[in-house]
């Protein structure tokens, strides 16, 4: 048996080597770092030089307020920070950094040096890292920080980096997040001294184009949505054009990049409806919110966050989203320009055929609702369509090809519908209409179904058991890690109940949230939709392409079947004029 190690304090260098493990990883740990000091000290300019991809050399210069020469010895000490005083500061807290680990963790695992002049100083001062020796250096207003041969100190860490292009991929990658967050400071950025990026301050838009693309900026649509806690903004990507890649989403807190997973769910489920496949949705969204109702020191990277009120931001999130692309579906420019009161001239939108004195909503009101817009033909009376084509973007019905297309023209040219999958996500969203209408008709269980449940998300079912009733879900604990489920939604009865509430509890336990039942419903009202839409080779006449029409210019999200693939397409006359070469 090995006698007893004694227990004793660690050296100051190897407590900052441990330390620096958690803030440290690579080379882009530091530029983060860096790059975040330099906009809390309100630079407008901010020069990045890496050689090696950062593993050789990185040099961070800014204009910023600068560190008197009295306090340089401090910015190289562990917890000591000019960011916060006290605990109110820090549950207030809004600059990127405030540990005081992030240049003391970095001088224990590299070779660094400070060059830093205030705007009231003569002379500008540097100290090194390693000896603390400070003297008189050439420079203006501002700070540069310079780290070479990183994990030189820490070999065993060194060994993990990988190439050197890779490395400078993921330094990019963070300077780009920080300088979408900051578009008011010009960033410049070199590669074994080879210029990358010259970003200049410029508004957001033009910051955008520049980082992400301007290709980013032709498939997005805008989104702006506030609630009294909270403000949404940004841009998200129409459903049309997302990818099987996932480069492009980009979620800020207070403008401090974070990764969030329940922010990033209730994006992909705002999406559910509309995306099919792999396909992702891309986004550059930014959350306001008071810096008292959220914890950005849940990890030393200062990358995880917790809301106060995760499931009302949770809620909020997914609810803006879904309603900026409902708002926004259907909307070509080569079409029209949404009217805020476009309804106007509508003919009336057709009620849905279901008892009016149901006071539940059940699989069997939905089984006997009839689909198709018009039991007889309705007229617009005293109208043209020349005299309805600023009113009616689809336009009018000329005739059906082979059964499955609905070719129209509207004033700007020809559209092409895929009459199926139009008529699927009408049919579709009539029935999630119906659905949030009516009281959820619970099916009582006659012997109830044992589930097991997770110690840890047993507390959950007192802390959401109105929101469990309200879904249609009654349960009861029966020790300690099982339920009995006593009630389910009717619609949802004959379902895997046992996984299906387990699957509730991890989405409340992740997220403060769950939508399984809702996306289930959903599945099934999808499914219906689709089996009771019009079908290739149904013969329609005019009057019902024309009411299919009408209806998708006054249904959500009509441009996308319920699958996420679209439903119909336009060419304008000046489109079909370069197809056939006219003029020439």
């Amino acid at each position: 048996m090995s006698s007893r190690r004694q227990i004793h304090l660690l050296p100051d260098k190897l407590i900052s080597q441990i330390a620096a493990g958690e803030v440290i990883e690579r080379p882009s740990s530091v530029v983060k770092e860096l790059v975040e000091n330099a906009v809390d000290a309100q630079s407008t300019e901010i020069e990045i030089r890496l050689d090696g991809g950062g593993i050789r050399r990185i040099y961070i210069r800014d204009n910023g307020t600068g560190i008197p020469r009295e306090e340089l010895p401090l910015a190289l000490t562990r917890h000591a920070t000019s960011k916060i005083r006290g605990l109110s500061e820090l549950e207030t807290v809004k600059s990127m950094g405030f540990r005081g680990e992030a240049l003391a963790s970095i001088a224990s695992i590299a070779r660094l040096s400070i060059v830093s002049r205030t705007g009231d100083s003569k002379n500008a001062w540097k100290i090194d890292g390693s000896s603390l020796e400070i003297a008189v250096a050439n420079g203006s207003q501002g700070t540069t920080v310079e780290v070479n041969q990183i994990f030189d100190e820490v070999p065993a860490r060194r060994k993990f980096l990988k190439t050197e292009a890779t490395e400078f991929a993921h330094s990019i990658d963070i300077i780009k997040k920080i300088a979408l967050a900051n578009p008011d400071i010009t960033f410049r950025v070199f590669h074994n001294d080879k210029a990358y990026a010259n970003w200049i301050a410029s508004p957001f838009i033009h910051r955008i184009r520049e980082v992400v693309g301007a290709d980013f900026l032709s498939k997005v649509f805008k989104i702006d949505e506030s609630i009294n806690i909270c403000r949404l903004r940004g841009l998200i990507i129409k459903p049309s054009e997302a990818s099987s890649k996932s480069d492009k989403q980009y979620i800020f807190v207070n403008s401090r990049f974070v990764r969030d997973r329940s922010l990033a769910h209730a994006v992909k489920n705002a999406y559910s409806d509309v995306l099919h496949g792999d396909r992702q949705p891309s986004y550059i969204l930014f959350v306001d919110i008071d810096p008292s109702l959220v914890d950005v020191n849940v990890h030393p990277a200062k990358n995880e966050i917790r809301f106060r009120d995760q499931s009302t931001i949770y809620s909020f999130v997914q609810k803006s989203i879904k309603a900026t692309l409902a708002k926004s579906s259907g909307v070509q420019e080569s079409i029209y320009t949404p009217q805020e009161n476009h309804n106007a001239n509508f003919p009336k939108k057709i009620t849905p055929q279901y008892t009016p004195t149901q006071k539940s909503f059940d699989l069997q009101t939905l089984e006997s609702y009839t689909p198709l817009f018009i039991s007889e033909p309705q007229q617009i009376k005293n109208v043209t369509p020349n005299s309805l084509e600023d009113e009616l973007p689809m336009g009018f019905a000329i005739g059906q090809l082979h059964g499955i297309y609905i070719l129209a023209q509207n004033k700007n040219g020809l559209i092409i519908v895929d009459m199926h999958a139009a008529h699927e996500r009408v049919v579709y969203e009539k029935l999630k209409n119906l659905a949030s209408q009516k009281n959820i008709e619970v099916q009582e269980l006659l012997i109830p179904i044992a589930v097991n449940i997770p110690e840890k998300q047993l507390s959950l079912i007192d802390e959401y058991s109105e929101f469990l009733e309200s879904v249609g879900l009654y349960m009861r604990q029966t020790g300690p890690s099982s339920v009995a489920v006593t009630a389910v939604p009717s619609l949802l009865s004959k379902g895997n109940i046992s996984l299906m509430v387990q699957e509730v509890f991890e989405d409340l336990e992740k997220y403060g949230e769950s939508t399984i039942l809702e996306e289930k419903r959903n599945h099934i009202l999808g499914t219906m939709a689709c089996h009771n839409a019009f079908r290739a080779n149904d013969n329609i006449s005019l009057t019902e392409m024309n009411a299919l029409l009408r209806q998708m210019e006054i249904t959500d999200r009509a441009d996308l079947c319920n699958h996420g693939r679209p439903t119909w397409y336009s060419w304008t006359i000046q489109d079909l004029d370069k197809l056939f070469m006219r003029g020439k």
